[in-house]
């Protein structure tokens, strides 16, 4: 199973350089048999270095709790704007968050009639408007929503 899908997502979440309480995501599923965290790393990487033209770009694994994920981590990346040195859009910690990610849960396998010693899988998601914020070296995530046009019609 290989499942990528884009979506529009509602979060209750504090507006700032890199939150908004609507935005764009994009899912994905891979299942398959011998499915490692180490296949979800690598190709984590790979997406967010091709996808963003930036062969530099560091990427980082944290633990963190997601339902239908076990290990689940969330993602981050190396900050765009200061390089990984600290400023104001990644908090002065060198790193921005761009989705979770994680090992599907052996019971959501179970649930949905896949047996969980024969298959292993990965889930993760990742907001395209941060994604842009890389691509395009935008400093903040609210000037995507505010309608200045000569700002806008550079893409």
């Amino acid at each position: 199973v290989r499942i990528i899908a884009p979506g529009r997502c509602y979060r209750r979440d504090t507006m700032d350089a890199t939150h908004s309480a609507n935005f764009h995501q994009i899912e994905g599923l891979y299942v398959d048999r011998n499915v490692s965290l180490a296949n979800l790393k690598g190709d984590l990487e790979y997406f967010v270095r091709k996808l963003m033209n930036l062969e530099d770009v560091r990427i980082r694994m944290r633990p963190h709790f997601f339902p239908f994920t076990e290990p689940s981590v969330e993602v981050d990346y190396s900050c765009h704007v200061c390089q990984g040195k600290g400023c104001r859009v990644c908090k002065h910690s060198g790193w921005i968050e761009i989705g979770g990610a994680g090992m599907v849960d052996p019971n959501v396998f179970q649930a949905c009639g896949y047996d969980p010693e024969q298959v292993t899988g990965y889930a993760f998601g990742m907001g395209v408007e941060r994604m842009a914020m890389i691509l395009f070296g935008i400093p903040d995530i609210r000037l995507l929503y505010e309608n200045h046009v000569r700002f806008l019609q550079q893409f």
